[in-house]
Protein backbone atom coordinates (compact mmCIF):
# COMPACT_ATOMS: atom_id res chain seq x y z
CA UNK A 1 0.00 0.00 0.00
CA UNK A 2 2.53 2.30 0.51
CA UNK A 3 4.58 1.50 -2.28
CA UNK A 4 1.70 2.26 -3.76
CA UNK A 5 0.97 5.45 -2.95
CA UNK A 6 4.97 6.17 -3.41
CA UNK A 7 4.58 5.10 -7.13
CA UNK A 8 1.14 7.78 -7.60
CA UNK A 9 3.40 10.87 -5.62
CA UNK A 10 6.35 10.02 -7.69
CA UNK A 11 3.27 9.84 -10.78
CA UNK A 12 1.90 13.09 -9.90
CA UNK A 13 5.35 15.33 -9.41
CA UNK A 14 6.31 13.78 -13.27
CA UNK A 15 3.04 14.85 -14.60
CA UNK A 16 3.30 18.49 -12.64
CA UNK A 17 6.91 18.21 -14.03
CA UNK A 18 5.78 18.19 -17.41
CA UNK A 19 2.98 20.58 -16.97
CA UNK A 20 4.76 23.33 -15.34
CA UNK A 21 7.51 22.89 -18.62
CA UNK A 22 4.31 23.19 -20.79
CA UNK A 23 3.58 26.53 -19.20
CA UNK A 24 7.14 27.70 -19.49
CA UNK A 25 6.84 26.86 -23.19
CA UNK A 26 3.42 28.39 -23.71
CA UNK A 27 4.41 32.11 -22.15
CA UNK A 28 6.68 32.53 -25.08
CA UNK A 29 5.28 33.26 -28.92
CA UNK A 30 5.86 30.56 -31.32
CA UNK A 31 8.51 33.19 -33.26
CA UNK A 32 10.09 34.01 -29.73
CA UNK A 33 10.42 30.10 -29.24
CA UNK A 34 11.92 29.83 -32.58
CA UNK A 35 14.35 32.64 -32.27
CA UNK A 36 15.72 30.81 -28.88
CA UNK A 37 16.03 27.68 -30.63
CA UNK A 38 17.86 29.08 -33.65
CA UNK A 39 19.98 31.35 -30.89
CA UNK A 40 20.35 27.62 -29.00
CA UNK A 41 21.67 25.95 -32.23
CA UNK A 42 24.44 27.66 -32.99
CA UNK A 43 25.82 26.88 -29.38
CA UNK A 44 24.78 23.18 -30.03
CA UNK A 45 27.08 23.25 -32.84
CA UNK A 46 29.90 25.02 -31.24
CA UNK A 47 29.39 22.14 -28.39
CA UNK A 48 29.59 19.31 -30.92
CA UNK A 49 32.66 20.73 -32.83
CA UNK A 50 34.27 20.67 -29.37
CA UNK A 51 33.35 18.05 -27.26
CA UNK A 52 30.80 19.58 -24.66
CA UNK A 53 27.63 19.26 -23.71
CA UNK A 54 25.12 21.64 -24.62
CA UNK A 55 22.19 20.83 -22.53
CA UNK A 56 22.86 20.96 -19.71
CA UNK A 57 25.79 22.78 -20.03
CA UNK A 58 27.75 25.10 -17.71
CA UNK A 59 29.43 28.34 -16.99
CA UNK A 60 32.94 27.68 -18.38
CA UNK A 61 31.46 26.39 -21.51
CA UNK A 62 29.10 29.36 -21.93
CA UNK A 63 32.50 31.98 -21.52
CA UNK A 64 34.22 29.78 -23.67
CA UNK A 65 31.25 30.19 -26.48
CA UNK A 66 30.95 33.93 -25.82
CA UNK A 67 34.92 34.43 -26.38
CA UNK A 68 34.83 32.41 -29.94
CA UNK A 69 31.48 34.08 -30.67
CA UNK A 70 32.72 37.84 -29.80
CA UNK A 71 35.31 37.49 -32.86
CA UNK A 72 32.81 37.86 -34.95
CA UNK A 73 28.98 39.12 -33.83
CA UNK A 74 28.11 42.17 -32.07
CA UNK A 75 27.95 42.64 -28.08
CA UNK A 76 24.16 42.99 -27.94
CA UNK A 77 24.30 39.40 -30.10
CA UNK A 78 26.05 37.93 -27.07
CA UNK A 79 23.68 38.87 -24.88
CA UNK A 80 20.89 37.68 -26.46
CA UNK A 81 22.32 34.36 -27.02
CA UNK A 82 23.05 33.77 -23.54
CA UNK A 83 19.17 34.72 -22.51
CA UNK A 84 18.61 32.62 -25.33
CA UNK A 85 20.31 28.95 -23.83
CA UNK A 86 19.45 30.21 -20.35
CA UNK A 87 15.84 30.21 -21.54
CA UNK A 88 15.52 26.78 -23.03
CA UNK A 89 17.55 25.29 -20.28
CA UNK A 90 14.67 26.79 -17.98
CA UNK A 91 12.21 25.26 -20.83
CA UNK A 92 14.23 21.61 -20.72
CA UNK A 93 13.85 21.89 -16.96
CA UNK A 94 17.68 22.47 -15.96
CA UNK A 95 19.26 25.65 -14.70
CA UNK A 96 22.41 27.87 -15.78
CA UNK A 97 24.10 30.03 -13.65
CA UNK A 98 23.95 32.94 -16.19
CA UNK A 99 25.31 35.14 -13.73
CA UNK A 100 28.28 33.12 -12.64
CA UNK A 101 31.67 35.34 -12.19
CA UNK A 102 33.55 33.22 -15.06
CA UNK A 103 30.44 34.60 -17.84
CA UNK A 104 30.16 38.06 -16.62
CA UNK A 105 33.75 39.35 -15.98
CA UNK A 106 34.06 37.35 -19.57
CA UNK A 107 31.40 39.97 -20.73
CA UNK A 108 32.67 42.83 -18.99
CA UNK A 109 36.14 41.95 -20.88
CA UNK A 110 34.50 41.86 -24.28
CA UNK A 111 32.47 44.49 -23.96
CA UNK A 112 35.68 46.87 -23.24
CA UNK A 113 37.58 45.61 -25.64
CA UNK A 114 34.78 45.21 -28.55
CA UNK A 115 32.58 48.28 -27.09
CA UNK A 116 28.64 47.82 -26.84
CA UNK A 117 27.33 49.96 -28.72
CA UNK A 118 27.99 48.76 -32.36
CA UNK A 119 26.59 49.96 -35.73
CA UNK A 120 23.18 48.01 -36.75
CA UNK A 121 21.45 48.43 -39.69
CA UNK A 122 19.96 52.09 -40.74
CA UNK A 123 16.58 53.52 -39.44
CA UNK A 124 14.59 54.38 -42.43
CA UNK A 125 13.87 57.78 -41.69
CA UNK A 126 11.02 59.99 -43.02
CA UNK A 127 12.42 61.84 -46.06
CA UNK A 128 14.53 58.28 -47.06
CA UNK A 129 11.00 56.54 -46.87
CA UNK A 130 9.19 59.04 -48.89
CA UNK A 131 12.51 58.67 -51.42
CA UNK A 132 11.17 55.24 -51.54
CA UNK A 133 7.39 55.34 -51.66
CA UNK A 134 8.43 57.43 -55.27
CA UNK A 135 10.69 54.37 -56.49
CA UNK A 136 7.55 52.09 -55.77
CA UNK A 137 5.52 54.76 -57.74
CA UNK A 138 7.98 54.58 -60.28
CA UNK A 139 8.98 50.84 -60.51
CA UNK A 140 8.24 48.44 -63.31
CA UNK A 141 6.04 46.57 -60.74
CA UNK A 142 2.57 44.99 -61.53
CA UNK A 143 0.30 47.42 -60.17
CA UNK A 144 -1.11 44.96 -57.29
CA UNK A 145 2.23 44.34 -56.17
CA UNK A 146 3.43 48.12 -56.03
CA UNK A 147 -0.29 48.92 -54.04
CA UNK A 148 0.72 45.97 -51.77
CA UNK A 149 4.38 46.94 -50.93
CA UNK A 150 3.38 50.86 -50.45
CA UNK A 151 0.47 49.81 -47.97
CA UNK A 152 3.48 47.63 -46.09
CA UNK A 153 5.88 49.99 -45.96
CA UNK A 154 3.94 52.79 -44.81
CA UNK A 155 2.02 50.95 -42.25
CA UNK A 156 4.87 49.47 -41.02
CA UNK A 157 6.57 52.53 -40.27
CA UNK A 158 3.41 54.35 -39.44
CA UNK A 159 2.33 51.68 -36.62
CA UNK A 160 6.13 51.40 -35.62
CA UNK A 161 5.31 47.76 -36.17
CA UNK A 162 7.58 44.48 -35.91
CA UNK A 163 8.18 42.85 -38.76
CA UNK A 164 6.71 39.60 -37.26
CA UNK A 165 3.51 41.72 -36.48
CA UNK A 166 3.36 43.45 -39.28
CA UNK A 167 2.55 40.75 -41.54
CA UNK A 168 0.45 38.99 -38.84
CA UNK A 169 -2.00 41.95 -39.79
CA UNK A 170 -5.56 39.79 -40.54
CA UNK A 171 -8.04 41.50 -42.31
CA UNK A 172 -10.35 41.08 -38.93
CA UNK A 173 -7.87 43.00 -37.20
CA UNK A 174 -8.10 46.53 -39.38
CA UNK A 175 -11.16 49.08 -38.55
CA UNK A 176 -11.46 52.26 -40.93
CA UNK A 177 -12.72 55.26 -38.59
CA UNK A 178 -13.23 58.90 -39.61
CA UNK A 179 -9.70 59.49 -37.91
CA UNK A 180 -7.81 57.20 -39.19
CA UNK A 181 -7.15 53.28 -39.22
CA UNK A 182 -7.16 51.18 -36.48
CA UNK A 183 -5.35 47.67 -36.05
CA UNK A 184 -5.52 45.34 -33.68
CA UNK A 185 -2.25 43.69 -32.38
CA UNK A 186 -3.20 40.31 -31.47
CA UNK A 187 0.24 39.27 -29.84
CA UNK A 188 3.82 40.70 -30.01
CA UNK A 189 7.19 39.96 -28.31
CA UNK A 190 6.68 42.20 -25.43
CA UNK A 191 3.08 40.99 -24.97
CA UNK A 192 3.62 37.43 -24.00
CA UNK A 193 -0.01 36.83 -22.00
CA UNK A 194 -2.07 37.58 -25.45
CA UNK A 195 -3.48 40.68 -23.71
CA UNK A 196 -3.30 42.46 -27.33
CA UNK A 197 -3.24 45.79 -28.26
CA UNK A 198 -4.66 48.69 -30.93
CA UNK A 199 -2.39 51.06 -32.36
CA UNK A 200 -3.73 53.86 -34.20
CA UNK A 201 -2.78 56.10 -37.38
CA UNK A 202 -4.21 59.53 -38.27
CA UNK A 203 -4.53 60.36 -41.93
CA UNK A 204 -1.78 62.09 -43.25
CA UNK A 205 -2.49 65.43 -44.91
CA UNK A 206 0.00 64.48 -48.35
CA UNK A 207 -2.17 61.82 -49.49
CA UNK A 208 0.73 59.97 -51.26
CA UNK A 209 2.12 59.23 -48.45
CA UNK A 210 -0.78 58.72 -46.25
CA UNK A 211 -0.95 55.04 -44.54
CA UNK A 212 -4.23 55.02 -43.93
CA UNK A 213 -4.94 55.88 -47.61
CA UNK A 214 -2.46 53.09 -48.74
CA UNK A 215 -3.83 50.40 -46.43
CA UNK A 216 -7.53 50.95 -47.99
CA UNK A 217 -6.62 50.66 -51.63
CA UNK A 218 -4.84 47.40 -50.41
CA UNK A 219 -7.58 46.20 -48.53
CA UNK A 220 -10.04 46.98 -51.22
CA UNK A 221 -8.85 45.13 -54.08
CA UNK A 222 -7.22 41.74 -52.16
CA UNK A 223 -9.52 38.70 -53.30
CA UNK A 224 -9.51 37.60 -49.89
CA UNK A 225 -11.36 39.11 -47.01
CA UNK A 226 -9.71 37.01 -44.17
CA UNK A 227 -6.45 36.07 -42.83
CA UNK A 228 -3.42 37.51 -42.88
CA UNK A 229 -3.49 40.48 -45.68
CA UNK A 230 0.00 40.95 -46.91
CA UNK A 231 0.64 37.22 -47.10
CA UNK A 232 4.27 37.08 -47.13
CA UNK A 233 6.70 36.18 -44.75
CA UNK A 234 8.97 38.17 -42.00
CA UNK A 235 12.02 38.15 -43.97
CA UNK A 236 10.71 39.24 -46.83
CA UNK A 237 9.81 42.68 -45.22
CA UNK A 238 13.85 43.38 -45.58
CA UNK A 239 13.65 42.24 -48.92
CA UNK A 240 11.23 44.30 -50.00
CA UNK A 241 12.78 47.21 -48.03
CA UNK A 242 16.07 46.67 -49.82
CA UNK A 243 14.43 46.27 -53.52
CA UNK A 244 13.27 49.62 -53.14
CA UNK A 245 16.24 51.38 -51.72
CA UNK A 246 18.83 50.03 -54.35
CA UNK A 247 15.72 51.85 -57.03
CA UNK A 248 15.55 55.01 -54.82
CA UNK A 249 19.54 55.49 -55.32
CA UNK A 250 19.72 54.80 -51.78
CA UNK A 251 22.22 51.80 -50.22
CA UNK A 252 19.54 48.92 -49.38
CA UNK A 253 22.39 46.94 -47.83
CA UNK A 254 22.37 49.60 -45.09
CA UNK A 255 18.35 48.54 -43.90
CA UNK A 256 16.70 45.69 -42.60
CA UNK A 257 13.01 44.77 -41.90
CA UNK A 258 13.91 46.50 -38.69
CA UNK A 259 14.59 49.78 -40.31
CA UNK A 260 10.54 50.69 -40.24
CA UNK A 261 10.07 50.09 -36.78
CA UNK A 262 13.13 52.17 -35.38
CA UNK A 263 13.04 54.80 -38.57
CA UNK A 264 9.31 55.54 -36.78
CA UNK A 265 10.59 56.32 -33.37
CA UNK A 266 13.56 57.91 -34.67
CA UNK A 267 11.88 60.21 -37.07
CA UNK A 268 8.52 60.74 -34.03
CA UNK A 269 11.34 61.66 -31.48
CA UNK A 270 13.43 64.14 -34.12
CA UNK A 271 10.26 65.65 -34.64
CA UNK A 272 9.45 66.29 -30.63
CA UNK A 273 7.21 63.12 -29.75
CA UNK A 274 7.65 62.21 -26.35
CA UNK A 275 9.00 59.42 -25.32
CA UNK A 276 5.33 57.83 -23.50
CA UNK A 277 3.58 58.66 -26.68
CA UNK A 278 6.35 56.71 -28.98
CA UNK A 279 6.24 53.85 -26.76
CA UNK A 280 2.25 53.55 -26.58
CA UNK A 281 2.59 52.82 -30.03
CA UNK A 282 6.11 50.52 -30.53
CA UNK A 283 4.56 48.37 -27.46
CA UNK A 284 7.93 49.27 -25.51
CA UNK A 285 7.67 47.89 -22.14
CA UNK A 286 11.78 49.87 -21.15
CA UNK A 287 12.77 52.95 -21.97
CA UNK A 288 15.70 51.90 -22.40
CA UNK A 289 15.75 51.37 -26.32
CA UNK A 290 13.62 54.45 -26.72
CA UNK A 291 15.65 56.71 -25.46
CA UNK A 292 18.63 55.31 -27.92
CA UNK A 293 16.42 56.32 -30.65
CA UNK A 294 15.84 60.16 -28.94
CA UNK A 295 19.43 60.09 -28.31
CA UNK A 296 20.51 59.14 -31.56
CA UNK A 297 17.37 61.78 -33.18
CA UNK A 298 19.07 64.53 -30.81
CA UNK A 299 22.66 64.24 -32.21
CA UNK A 300 21.97 66.94 -34.42
CA UNK A 301 18.98 68.88 -33.06
CA UNK A 302 20.12 69.51 -29.48
CA UNK A 303 24.14 70.12 -30.88
CA UNK A 304 26.36 72.90 -29.53
CA UNK A 305 27.50 74.29 -33.16
CA UNK A 306 24.18 75.70 -33.91
CA UNK A 307 24.71 78.22 -31.87
CA UNK A 308 27.31 78.99 -34.00
CA UNK A 309 26.72 81.77 -36.94
CA UNK A 310 29.32 81.27 -39.95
Amino acid sequence: MVIGNMNNIITNIKSLELETLKNLKNSKSLNTIRAYQSDFNDFSLFCSKNGFQSMPTQPKILALYLTDLSSKSKYSTLKRRLASISILHKIKGHYIDTKHPIIIENLMGIKRVKGSNQKGKKPLLINDLKTIIKAIDQSKEKDKRKIRDKALLLTGFSGGFRRSELVDIEYEDIEFVSEGVKIFVKRSKTDQSGEGMTKAIPYFDNENFCPVKALKKWTEIIDFKNGKIFNISDKSVALIIKKYAYHAGLDGHKYAGHSLRSGFATSTAESGAEERSIMAMTGHKSTEMVRRYIKEANLFKNNALNKIKI
